[in-house]
């Protein structure tokens, strides 16, 4: 037999990756016996292969060999014909370097994933905390905003004092009559029951005339209090008053909460 056809023919690589037939096994073994150099190729390659399995998968336990050697041992009772000059060398060597080649690429696959899940989950609260850093600074744009108008030279501020039914309550009312716009600050007011808001009113008094001019709706909400409407009234006074939802087509002068005159 020409032993090195034999060995550059590719089937003891196919012996180790345990693709063989039975049979084919079988004679592999016997050669490996009763040729030294196919023996040292055989083994070269198996340990070119556990090299290769021991760098893929650094984390496999220094036993795990003999683990799977075992769990071969209990699965596939495969025992080849042992030669009078000796002890079988490697009867399972090449199904368990397969096994364990599989073991470590499913092992590469499983961390690729839990990476691949970590990251995604890093992107995800990046993405939450970049939404939370742009509604905050919205907030701080829009309370900045207000806060300019509330300080413009041609605001007038009108006070709001309680009445009858809320003596405690205040409020006040910042009007630019060369925007047409009212900001309502309506931090002393309570909260409005459920199924009621607070609805504002341009007054004229003599005769006293009431225009609405907004509601002051989603009131638990609004952290600021701050509520900006339209008026293009020509406004002596203001009045809020608590209406059931959706406001009234005139006030209700039993639940009028703050009064306030203009230039008072």
């Amino acid at each position: 037999m020409d032993v090195k056809e034999y060995i550059a023919s590719g089937k003891l690589e196919l012996y180790v990756a345990g693709e063989l037939s039975p049979e084919e096994n079988l004679e592999v073994q016997h050669y490996a016996i009763q040729y030294p150099e196919i023996r040292k190729e055989i083994e070269e390659i198996e340990k070119a292969i556990l090299e290769l399995t021991k760098a893929a998968s650094p984390k496999m336990p220094e036993n795990g060999f003999a683990k799977v050697k075992a769990e071969i041992d209990d699965v596939i009772p495969f025992t080849p014909q042992a030669s009078s000059k000796g002890t079988p060398w490697g009867s399972y060597l090449g199904w368990a370097a397969s096994v364990l080649l599989a073991i470590g690429l499913f092992w590469m696959y499983t961390e690729n994933s839990k990476l691949k899940s970590e990251i995604e989950l890093t992107n995800q609260e990046k993405q939450s905390l970049e939404n939370i850093l742009s509604d905050t600074q919205e907030e701080i744009t829009s309370k900045e905003t207000l806060l300019q108008e509330i300080r413009d030279r041609n605001v007038a501020v009108v006070a709001l004092g309680g009445q009858t039914v809320s003596p405690e309550s205040y409020a006040k009312a910042y009007w630019n009559k060369k925007e047409n716009k009212v900001i309502i600050d309506a931090q002393g007011l309570p909260e409005p029951p459920d199924g009621f808001t607070y609805q504002v009113w341009s007054l004229k008094l003599n005769p006293l005339t009431p225009t609405s001019i907004g509601l002051l709706d989603d009131f638990a909400s609004q952290d600021t209090k701050l509520f900006t409407l339209e008026n293009a009234n020509e406004s002596e006074a203001f009045g809020i008053t608590l209406e059931p939802e959706g406001g009234s087509e005139t006030p209700t002068l039993d639940q009028l909460y703050t009064l306030g005159a203009v230039g008072s």
